[in-house]
């Protein structure tokens, strides 16, 4: 008898691939001195001022967001958000250790970041997962008022930049949030809360 598994390669590669463009936006990110905003924004600005390194703030951050996805999300949607994360917190250390830049203009990492980003969060999005923390109370959010998602994470946003500006130089924040604003437009402009979790008619399911 086949034992089927608790995930299909199908969603697999996709929260594999979010793991991914996630992690990279936060290399351009730390390369230019940016920030962004979300828990990763949150995670990112605090290890500007504190002696630890993102992967482990943004781990931290994320653990009382668990609570509350198990609770209004359900098992599957927390585990692989879980995933999500400690993949995230994993994967961005080697990227910045493997990959650098000669020349990386701010507006230009704030542009890529901002786009690999939101690529990143639709993909674990649509695959049933979350990057955590804020990601996962907003999706609640638009599920129960309709109040977009990519909108909503802009307000946090906001937040997060005000506190910012006596962290960072003033044109670095600039930037930043032209990153920000490319990220939840993205996110806002290209993914319905109908499309969570939903996979292909025909798409193999690992057993």
């Amino acid at each position: 008898m086949k034992l089927k598994s608790p995930i299909s390669l199908y969603d697999a590669q996709g929260i594999a691939f979010g793991i991914l463009m996630a992690s990279l936006s936060v290399v351009f990110l730390k390369a230019a001195g940016l920030i962004t905003g979300q828990t990763a924004g949150a995670s990112v600005l605090l290890s500007y001022v504190m002696p630890l390194v993102f992967g482990v703030i943004f781990l931290l951050v994320s653990l009382p967001f668990f609570w509350l996805s198990w609770k209004r999300r359900g098992k599957a949607f927390t585990l692989r958000t879980i995933a999500a994360v400690v993949g995230i917190s994993a994967t961005t250390p080697l990227l910045q250790a493997w990959v650098s830049f000669d020349q990386l203009p701010p507006l230009v990492a704030a542009i890529l970041a901002g786009a690999s980003a939101g690529a990143g969060l639709i993909a674990l999005f649509r695959h049933n997962a979350s990057a955590g923390g804020l990601g996962v109370l907003a999706l609640i959010v638009e599920e129960k008022t309709g109040f977009k998602t990519g909108w909503f994470q802009m307000s946090f946003d906001a937040m997060i930049f005000l506190v910012s500006c006596v962290v960072l130089p003033l044109e670095l924040v600039l930037y930043s949030f032209v990153g920000a604003a490319v990220l939840n437009a993205v996110i806002a402009w290209n993914f319905r809360i109908q499309q969570t979790g939903n996979t292909p008619a025909g798409a193999a399911e690992a057993a």
